[in-house]
């Protein structure tokens, strides 16, 4: 099997060894969008880390990005600048021969949209099938694996049914087991639990948080799911095209052994700082601040009303 570790991306495999490194690691990657007379910046200089075997979140509004930085770990997109690695794998360098082995045996996606997973004149069982047929395994050994990961999800019992024949909830599990057929080590989700009441949302989270504590499948999802802090234990907000701030959640050794979601401003490699909009609005922020260095904190303050005068009279 091919690696893709050859010239640059030999660069990428030598910085992504170590224990401590990263498994997913994109850094100053920006992601533009050309037309004719137009010019989108999708990605501006985002920086992320994902450890091996973390189960994480990406959350933000339309337009922050977030759909774009998914695309591109699925290998469906390609940067336009910056560095990203999945593994070993340098996803800015990959050749296209290596980008349809990453996407076959490295990566599964799970859609929103339960019709874009599943083949709707196919049982469960034969939807899980397609992937290991593609890769050439025998049906013996995709029916047994079918069988077993459908067994994972919960839906064992429904292998015989079509897509029409399952609630939402249940399809969007067969989806689960379907891109997890070739045992990929990276498994994405697009808002997975969007079209889905969150009595069966709370099934489907179940599922991945299973997997990935059992199979130690690494799994990003994107999301507005505004109860996904207490489902996973990081959570990564975008604004812009970069990261804006990090949710994590903590043990908290208490009495009711509870948990505890901390909230991060995220500082990028160059020093640039996020800091949210409704702080900027109660202080009255606007384009200048005032930042001094105090003892252990760095404080950020808004200009006070004599310095935006003079700024004024030399406009």
């Amino acid at each position: 099997m091919t690696n893709g570790t050859s010239g640059t991306g030999a660069l990428a495999a030598s910085l992504s060894e170590g224990p401590d490194a990263p498994y997913i690691h994109a850094e100053d990657l920006f992601k533009i969008y050309k037309s004719d007379e137009l010019e989108v910046v999708a990605l501006r200089g985002l920086d992320l880390r994902v450890a091996r075997g973390e189960m994480m979140a990406i959350v933000g509004a339309s337009g922050s990005g977030k759909s774009t930085f998914l695309n591109i770990l699925a290998g469906l997109d390609q940067p336009s600048a910056g560095r990203i690695t999945v593994g070993s794998r340098d996803l800015l360098t990959v050749t296209d021969d290596d980008l349809v082995e990453y996407r076959r045996r490295e990566v599964g996606f799970v859609w929103q949209q339960t019709g874009r997973n599943l083949i709707p004149y196919l049982t469960a069982e034969e939807n899980v099938t397609v992937p290991m047929a593609l890769d050439g395994r025998s049906a013996k050994f995709a029916r047994e694996r079918a069988r077993m990961l459908l067994e994972q999800v919960g839906l064992i019992e429904e292998r015989r049914r079509r897509p029409t024949e399952l609630s939402g909830g249940q399809q969007q599990r067969v989806a689960i087991a379907v891109a997890l057929a070739n045992n990929p080590p990276l498994l994405l989700a697009d808002e997975p639990t969007g079209e889905l009441d969150s009595a069966t949302a709370d099934d489907v989270f179940r599922v991945l948080t299973d997997l990935n504590r059992d199979i130690g499948v690494t799994i990003v999802i994107v999301t507005h799911d505004r109860e996904i802090t207490r489902r996973v234990d990081r959570v990564v907000a975008m604004r812009d095209g970069r990261t804006s701030t990090e949710i994590v959640r903590r043990a908290a050794f208490a009495r009711d052994q509870h948990s505890v979601a901390d909230e991060f401003a995220v500082v990028d490699r160059s020093g640039r700082l996020q800091i949210p909009r409704e702080y900027l609005d109660t202080l009255d922020i606007r384009r200048r601040a005032r930042v001094t260095l105090g003892p252990d904190r760095v404080e950020v303050r808004a200009e006070d009303d004599e310095e935006r005068a003079a700024e004024g009279a030399r406009r």
